[in-house]
């Protein structure tokens, strides 16, 4: 109904439009240089991702002081938010503040069955690692990867070594081809058909 200075609408129907993914994917990611970073978050976000934790690693060539970390996640949220517009998502996924790895890795839940750390040469493959019960963790490390101290640390915590092949891949690719592999195997890649028809 519409007068001079007035529309008044009736909703006759609701849809409501379902686009996260069945699998929670959390990526724990290596904190590296500005650009690199934001690309994961930005391309993480569009692949559905349900969390991201930057952590500062031994090998990170990114530092931060407490109100330059405030100021990094207050970015990442915001460049989250942006993809989410892009690629028509409705719910942004969680953007942690940066922190050190170790203080991650021991807050984490050593019986979750659900974590793996990326490492070249391991031995079983992310693709073949077996279905999540509802969640996935995955830590990715920063340009230069991870130092042994910080896999033993990370395996001390429950997180088991998986490899995406035989090449050794920029920080940025692995954790997005990461990401596309859990989609494919136990997420909403295998299932094409629109939100709306489900």
């Amino acid at each position: 109904v519409a007068s001079r200075h007035a529309v008044k609408l009736a909703v006759a129907e609701h849809h409501e439009l379902v686009l996260e993914s069945p699998c929670s994917i959390h990526l724990v990611q290596g904190i590296s240089r500005g650009e690199r970073m934001d690309l994961v978050m930005q391309k993480a976000t569009e692949l559905g991702v349900a969390r991201i934790t930057p952590v500062l690693t031994e090998r990170s060539v990114v530092r931060f002081d407490p109100e330059r970390a405030r100021k990094r996640a207050t970015h990442w949220v915001r460049v989250a938010q942006s993809a989410c517009e892009q690629c028509g998502r409705n719910t942004v996924p969680v953007i942690d503040a940066p922190r050190p790895l170790p203080d991650w890795l021991a807050t984490r839940d050593r019986s979750d069955p659900g974590g793996m750390i990326l490492k070249p040469g391991a031995r079983d493959a992310l693709a073949r690692c077996a279905p999540p019960d509802a969640s996935l963790t995955v830590l990715v490390g920063p340009e230069g990867g991870f130092t042994d101290a910080e896999y033993e640390l990370a395996a001390s915590a429950g997180l088991r070594p998986v490899g995406l092949g035989p090449r050794t891949l920029r920080t940025e690719t692995a954790a997005l081809a990461a990401i596309s592999v859990l989609q494919t195997l136990y997420g909403d890649f295998a299932d094409v058909r629109p939100a709306w028809t489900r």
